[in-house]
Protein backbone atom coordinates (compact mmCIF):
# COMPACT_ATOMS: atom_id res chain seq x y z
CA UNK A 1 0.00 0.00 0.00
CA UNK A 2 1.19 3.53 -1.12
CA UNK A 3 1.21 6.71 1.22
CA UNK A 4 -1.62 8.63 -0.89
CA UNK A 5 -3.35 5.28 -0.73
CA UNK A 6 -3.17 4.90 2.93
CA UNK A 7 -3.82 8.83 3.61
CA UNK A 8 -7.25 8.46 1.28
CA UNK A 9 -8.08 5.58 3.46
CA UNK A 10 -7.44 7.61 7.27
CA UNK A 11 -9.53 11.05 5.06
CA UNK A 12 -12.19 8.52 4.54
CA UNK A 13 -12.12 7.21 8.15
CA UNK A 14 -12.35 10.92 9.38
CA UNK A 15 -15.14 11.62 7.16
CA UNK A 16 -17.47 8.73 8.25
CA UNK A 17 -16.65 9.95 11.87
CA UNK A 18 -17.77 13.48 11.07
CA UNK A 19 -14.21 15.02 12.11
CA UNK A 20 -14.16 17.96 10.09
CA UNK A 21 -11.66 20.24 11.76
CA UNK A 22 -8.89 21.95 10.05
CA UNK A 23 -6.64 18.89 9.05
CA UNK A 24 -3.88 18.50 6.16
CA UNK A 25 -5.48 16.05 3.60
CA UNK A 26 -4.38 14.84 0.34
CA UNK A 27 -6.65 17.38 -1.83
CA UNK A 28 -4.49 20.50 -0.08
CA UNK A 29 -1.20 18.61 -0.63
CA UNK A 30 -1.96 18.21 -4.17
CA UNK A 31 -3.21 21.58 -4.75
CA UNK A 32 0.22 22.74 -3.59
CA UNK A 33 2.42 20.53 -5.72
CA UNK A 34 3.75 22.28 -8.86
CA UNK A 35 5.52 19.55 -10.53
CA UNK A 36 7.87 16.37 -10.05
CA UNK A 37 11.01 15.25 -10.99
CA UNK A 38 13.19 12.15 -10.12
CA UNK A 39 17.21 12.01 -9.85
CA UNK A 40 18.87 8.51 -10.63
CA UNK A 41 22.49 7.49 -9.11
CA UNK A 42 24.38 4.32 -9.78
CA UNK A 43 26.99 3.76 -6.94
CA UNK A 44 30.50 2.45 -8.04
CA UNK A 45 28.96 -0.75 -6.87
CA UNK A 46 25.81 -0.96 -9.58
CA UNK A 47 23.48 -0.49 -7.08
CA UNK A 48 20.65 2.20 -7.49
CA UNK A 49 19.47 5.54 -5.88
CA UNK A 50 16.61 7.25 -6.47
CA UNK A 51 15.39 10.30 -4.94
CA UNK A 52 11.89 12.36 -5.65
CA UNK A 53 12.12 16.25 -6.05
CA UNK A 54 8.92 17.69 -5.35
CA UNK A 55 8.16 21.40 -6.44
CA UNK A 56 5.48 23.32 -4.36
CA UNK A 57 3.52 26.33 -6.42
CA UNK A 58 5.41 28.61 -3.56
CA UNK A 59 9.00 27.88 -5.33
CA UNK A 60 10.30 25.47 -2.31
CA UNK A 61 11.05 22.30 -3.15
CA UNK A 62 11.13 19.02 -0.73
CA UNK A 63 13.16 15.56 -1.47
CA UNK A 64 13.23 12.41 1.17
CA UNK A 65 15.01 9.95 1.50
CA UNK A 66 16.08 7.82 -1.79
CA UNK A 67 14.64 4.43 -2.82
CA UNK A 68 17.73 2.21 -3.08
CA UNK A 69 18.52 -0.82 -4.39
CA UNK A 70 21.41 -2.83 -4.11
CA UNK A 71 21.31 -5.59 -6.72
CA UNK A 72 20.82 -3.64 -10.34
CA UNK A 73 19.44 -6.95 -11.34
CA UNK A 74 16.12 -6.02 -9.43
CA UNK A 75 15.63 -2.57 -10.37
CA UNK A 76 12.77 -1.00 -11.45
CA UNK A 77 12.22 2.50 -12.53
CA UNK A 78 8.36 2.65 -11.79
CA UNK A 79 9.05 0.83 -8.41
CA UNK A 80 11.73 3.10 -7.87
CA UNK A 81 10.13 6.54 -8.14
CA UNK A 82 7.00 5.23 -6.20
CA UNK A 83 9.27 4.85 -3.28
CA UNK A 84 11.18 7.90 -3.92
CA UNK A 85 7.62 9.94 -4.33
CA UNK A 86 6.53 8.60 -0.45
CA UNK A 87 9.55 9.16 0.88
CA UNK A 88 9.24 12.67 0.02
CA UNK A 89 5.34 12.99 0.02
CA UNK A 90 6.16 12.46 4.47
CA UNK A 91 7.94 14.96 4.38
CA UNK A 92 5.62 17.50 2.73
CA UNK A 93 3.07 16.07 4.64
CA UNK A 94 4.83 17.14 8.39
CA UNK A 95 5.59 20.41 6.51
CA UNK A 96 1.84 21.00 5.64
CA UNK A 97 0.52 19.88 9.49
CA UNK A 98 3.75 22.68 11.58
CA UNK A 99 2.20 25.10 9.01
CA UNK A 100 -1.27 24.34 10.25
CA UNK A 101 -0.36 24.12 13.49
CA UNK A 102 0.99 27.44 13.01
CA UNK A 103 -2.10 28.98 11.84
CA UNK A 104 -4.32 27.41 13.99
CA UNK A 105 -2.52 28.96 17.28
CA UNK A 106 -2.83 32.41 15.47
CA UNK A 107 -6.51 32.22 15.59
CA UNK A 108 -7.82 32.70 19.15
CA UNK A 109 -9.86 29.81 20.32
CA UNK A 110 -13.08 30.58 22.01
CA UNK A 111 -13.32 29.71 26.39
Amino acid sequence: MNELTRRNEIQDMMDKKGLTAPRVTVESIAERIHSVEYVKHTLPTGGILRWCVINMVNGFSVTGKPSACCSPENDDEEIGKKVAFDNAYREIWQLEGYLLCEKLAEVPHAA
